[in-house]
């Protein structure tokens, strides 16, 4: 492992915890000065913020032709901000969910979801569909925006923030979002270091590429938002920690895959395996979604171990059948039979129980 390849993992690891400090810290203060509530700024600014690389990856592979790797970021992503983020914070510490990421931005996740997948039934997303998830995602963000202030209006404001209005208080939230576009910077360039130098030792390890592709650049883009949300979670943000997860599958699945689909001339092709696994995948995971946060609105610690111990058979699921290893069958099996049934009659019960309390 040469200089040049440590360098770019300690940069790639200063600049993702540097910048996610400087987002967090402009998007909390942000919420403050605009008179919003930490939960709408991470499910819009932070979350637009944090698939910034999810929509440069995509569109440079939708014009390249490789249409697998556009929707497959999306889709890997997706069920990294979920089990993989989500689940690390949780167990790291219990996470508070709002109210109303559970009764409106979770099922909204879930349903655009779904629908992603239903348009992808003709093979391809093309430029009409993009135009209207593009539409979606603007009419999302101006609805939750709308909400937002309605809600802090609605509340009673400290003479301190009453000056919103006010020159300083514009020039706070110009300061803010200063912070929050630096923040952003930092994070895109501290994951490009931190994928670079990644790929770099797992080739000088004779790791090939398709494990590579599998692993590293999966999470790779997703970087931004682990780094976002564990830093949210420890300075205790935890809005901004649970709506930037929810607000970049939302985003990824609106804009980013809208964008890739009207700048395309023939749209994105969506492939079989895509339509019938890794899509369902990305639904089932955003439909556990909704029992665990309907249950005393948290997620607690068990239910975070339980997302990452899924994302750790995701992930081998991937290599096992890439490398088409003997013991594929066997994996999928006790996954099949035993892990996923059991997984689903605790989320039943823990639906029921809680309709019970309410």
């Amino acid at each position: 492992m040469d200089a040049i390849t440590v360098l770019f993992l300690i940069s790639g690891f200063v600049l993702l915890i540097v910048g996610a400090e400087i987002l967090v810290r402009g998007a909390s203060k942000l919420a403050v000065a605009a008179g919003l509530s930490p939960l709408v700024v991470g499910l819009t600014v932070v979350a637009y913020g944090t698939s910034a690389p999810e929509l440069a990856v995509s569109v440079q592979s939708s014009y390249a032709g490789q249409a697998d790797i556009a929707i497959g970021n999306v889709v890997g992503s997706n069920i990294a901000n979920i089990l993989l983020i989500l689940g690390a914070c949780a167990a790291a510490a219990p996470l508070i969910v709002s109210r109303q990421l559970v009764r409106l931005d979770a099922p909204l996740m879930t349903g655009i979801s779904l629908m992603v997948w239903l348009m992808g039934w003709d093979g391809k997303l093309g430029r009409g569909d993009g135009i209207f998830l593009v539409m979606g995602a603007i009419a999302y963000t101006l609805f939750t925006l709308y909400q937002g202030r309605q809600e802090s209006q609605s509340q009673e404001l400290s003479e301190e923030n009453s000056n919103r209005g006010s020159r300083r208080g514009i020039y706070q939230i110009l300061l803010n979002l200063g912070l929050i576009i630096g923040g952003v910077g930092l994070l895109v360039l501290g994951s490009n270091y931190l994928i670079k130098g990644s790929v770099n030792v797992a080739q000088t390890l004779g790791v090939s590429q398709l494990i590579i592709g599998l692993t590293i650049v999966a999470v790779g883009t997703s970087l931004p938002e682990i780094a976002t949300s564990v830093v949210a979670a420890i300075r205790g943000e935890r809005d901004i920690a649970v709506g930037n997860a929810v607000g970049s599958n939302i985003f990824n699945l609106l804009l980013v895959l809208g964008v890739c689909g009207i700048l395309t001339p023939d749209g994105i092709a969506v492939s079989i395996p895509a339509l019938t696994f890794d899509i369902p995948v990305m639904i089932a995971v955003a439909v556990a979604c909704l029992p665990i946060f309907f249950t005393g609105y948290r997620i607690d610690r068990w239910e975070g171990i339980l997302f990452l111990a899924y994302y750790v058979a995701y992930t081998l699921y991937l290599f096992l059948n890439a490398t088409e290893h003997d013991a594929l069958a066997e994996f999928s099996a006790i996954m099949l039979l035993f892990v996923m049934p059991l997984t689903l009659i605790t989320l039943v019960i823990l639906a029921v129980r809680s309709f019970r309390k309410n």
